[in-house]
């Protein structure tokens, strides 16, 4: 895979064959980004469900001050560290720990964050709340999931787009 914007466009991300790994495709990439703005200059990211790193590291090659991504899966984040080093991302930071845990205990707000939760997990419900208090105001949530999802009242969906077995959306907390 690619990264897709930004300094280190077109330079290739690898990843291992893991159960329940799916790349965000290109395509919601792009959409992704052209929603958010082609920069994230000065922005603190969180890619809560890493994997591959594609989010994450496409935050990081433009401009984010800092990523931190989170991957509980040991041979995906020995890859996700090969990946920072091969890529020389100084601004990109790696937790070894399950996603859900990390959202309980984080309280450093952030700017945008990318909540790509494995598919057959029933995360969303249970992390939306938890995340409302990780956001600066006006900061923004992207949520991608398998199936179409209804974030609750206290959520107000910014953009909203489907891109084959792919359901992906930007979030702000409502009373902003």
């Amino acid at each position: 895979m690619r990264i897709i914007g930004g300094s280190h466009r077109r330079r290739l991300i690898e990843f291992p064959d893991a159960d329940g790994l799916r790349p965000t495709p290109d395509r919601v990439r792009e959409t992704l980004f052209n929603w958010l703005g082609q920069t994230l200059d000065g922005r603190r990211c969180l890619d809560l469900f890493a994997g591959s790193g594609a989010l994450g590291f496409e935050a990081a090659s433009r401009g984010a001050s800092e990523v931190v991504m989170v991957e509980r899966n040991r041979a995906v984040y020995r890859c996700l560290q090969d990946n920072i080093k091969k890529l020389g991302f100084g601004n990109v930071a790696l937790r070894g720990e399950d996603g859900l845990e990390f959202a309980k205990q984080q309280n450093r707000p952030f700017d945008v964050i990318f909540l790509d939760p494995p598919f057959q997990s029933d995360y969303l419900p249970v992390l939306l709340p938890l995340l409302a208090d990780k956001l600066v105001r006006d900061g923004l949530l992207y949520v991608e999931s398998g199936a179409e999802f209804e974030p609750d009242v206290s959520w107000a969906v910014i953009k909203r787009a489907r891109a084959g077995a792919v359901f992906y959306q930007l979030l702000q907390r409502a009373d902003e």
